[in-house]
């Protein structure tokens, strides 16, 4: 029966179009320094630099995303989880945000051809690697938190060059199309400056618990 709810929820979903991170062996430091930035830690309130810019950040980002993600209470939970595990880890919020967007279209139980799952779609090969066996990457949390601690390992491998680490990221290095996918949602749909008008654009301010 299990399975069958399973199966179900996954062809509603459907099957995401990304492609596959490559498993790679580490050494020994990274492997630790990974292990560590997985860890199941429960997620603290986010900390933006001011109240006023947390309000107008969830505004901006909960009206683009209403489409996709009509809940408003599940807009919140899952922005706010973007936000954190992407400060957490060195990233962009709205880079996390555009490359979502082209992994998942925001289905939380969106499976790849290749079996990568989740919003970001990360390969099951990195709990067995990294994690803990009951790691479940249908989680939000947990599967923004391999997702974000991938990406940012990559960006380490290629020093800083994104449109590498992005290809390691979807398996398709030195391909230009899916770099320029994320970086075309990036900047196309959730670009986002502090103070620029932003607060007039999307209207009246709201409450965010």
């Amino acid at each position: 029966m299990r399975l069958a709810i399973t199966l179900s929820m996954f062809l509603c979903c459907g099957l995401a179009n990304a492609g596959t991170q490559q498993y790679e062996p580490l050494a020994a430091s990274i492997h630790a320094a990974l292990q560590a930035a997985v860890s199941d830690r429960a997620a603290p309130e986010p900390e933006w630099p001011s109240i006023m810019e947390k309000i107008d950040w969830l505004t901006a980002m909960e009206h683009r995303l209403e489409k996709r993600m009509p809940d408003r209470d599940a807009r919140i939970e899952f922005l706010k989880t973007v936000y954190y595990e992407a400060k957490r880890a060195g990233l962009d919020p709205q880079l996390v945000l555009g490359l979502i967007q082209v992994e998942s279209d925001f289905k939380k139980y969106a499976v790849s051809h290749a079996g990568a799952r989740g919003y970001m779609q990360v390969m099951p090969f990195w709990v067995k690697l990294i994690g803990k066996k009951d790691n479940n990457l249908f989680h939000l949390r947990i599967n923004l938190r391999y997702g974000c601690t991938i990406l940012r390992h990559y960006l380490d491998v290629e020093k800083g060059d994104l449109y590498r680490a992005l290809g390691r990221y979807n398996g398709s290095l030195g391909q230009a199309e899916y770099p320029n996918m994320v970086r075309a949602a990036w900047e196309g749909k959730w670009a986002w400056k502090e103070n620029q008008g932003n607060r007039v654009q999307y209207g009246q301010r709201q409450t965010f618990n």
